[in-house]
């Protein structure tokens, strides 16, 4: 199991600020060994009670607050890492187990018994907390990252285009998602992780961007998208 405890920064840029910002930052910062030339795709889908308690609860700002989902890289790999996010203040646990494929799917089903046979406390966490609050599958978020990393507090500087969710087919593993946008695709999220204290050669870059933080997250954008869907 691995566990990141750390704060994070979001801002809204363009295409032409991330291209010059990520110009800067391979000067100073190793690139991720995943990003190739344009980067890699993440695709998480995201659980959450019949009543969407856990959006609810974001949207309200509630200062406690988890997130559960899976997360790929490829829908053709062999796993799925499974990851609780608990915000805590400014702060935020990101907890994250791999499990197997067909685990994975186990889980997507409703039947979260797979977890019971990993040993790391973790999953029998995860899986008291699904079982009792009837968590199901809600939306699967996809999108572009190229990420940056510096080793010191752990620091990573990611940057998050053409993203897409879908509510209408909620298999991760799927290679025929019909997807849709949730933000304009010349939009651009640049995030901001570090633990502790954030370098002030990565916080002079940052600054040069004349943008205000964003609050919201890419998962809210996609429930929302949803929501106004559904009217």
């Amino acid at each position: 199991m691995n566990k990141v405890f750390r704060q994070e920064k979001k801002f809204l840029i363009s295409i032409a600020e991330f291209r010059s910002t990520s110009g800067r930052l391979e000067k100073v910062l190793r690139q991720d060994p995943h990003n190739g030339v344009h980067g890699y795709t993440v695709r998480s889908l995201y659980f959450d009670t019949p009543y969407d308690t856990d959006y609810f609860e974001k949207q309200a700002g509630v200062e406690l607050r988890r997130k559960i989902r899976l997360r790929c890289y490829d829908p053709k790999q062999d796993f799925a890492m499974l990851e609780m996010k608990q915000k805590q203040g400014a702060n935020q646990l990101k907890r994250s187990l791999r499990v197997s494929r067909e685990d994975a799917q186990t889980i997507m089903d409703g039947d979260y018994t797979p977890l019971l046979n990993y040993d790391e406390p973790f999953a029998a966490e995860v899986y008291a907390f699904m079982r009792t609050r009837a968590y199901i599958p809600k939306t699967i978020v996809q999108y572009n990252r190229k990420a940056f990393i510096a080793k010191e507090n752990r620091i990573r500087v990611t940057f998050d285009n053409c993203i897409t969710s879908t509510e209408s087919c909620l298999d991760l593993f799927s290679e025929k998602l019909n997807m849709n946008p949730v933000l304009d695709p010349y939009d651009v999220v640049l995030e901001v992780k570090f633990n502790g204290f954030l370098l002030n050669y990565i916080q002079s870059m940052i600054n040069c961007i004349d943008k205000s933080e964003l609050s919201v997250s890419k998962y809210m954008l996609a429930r929302q998208n949803a929501y106004q869907t559904h009217i």
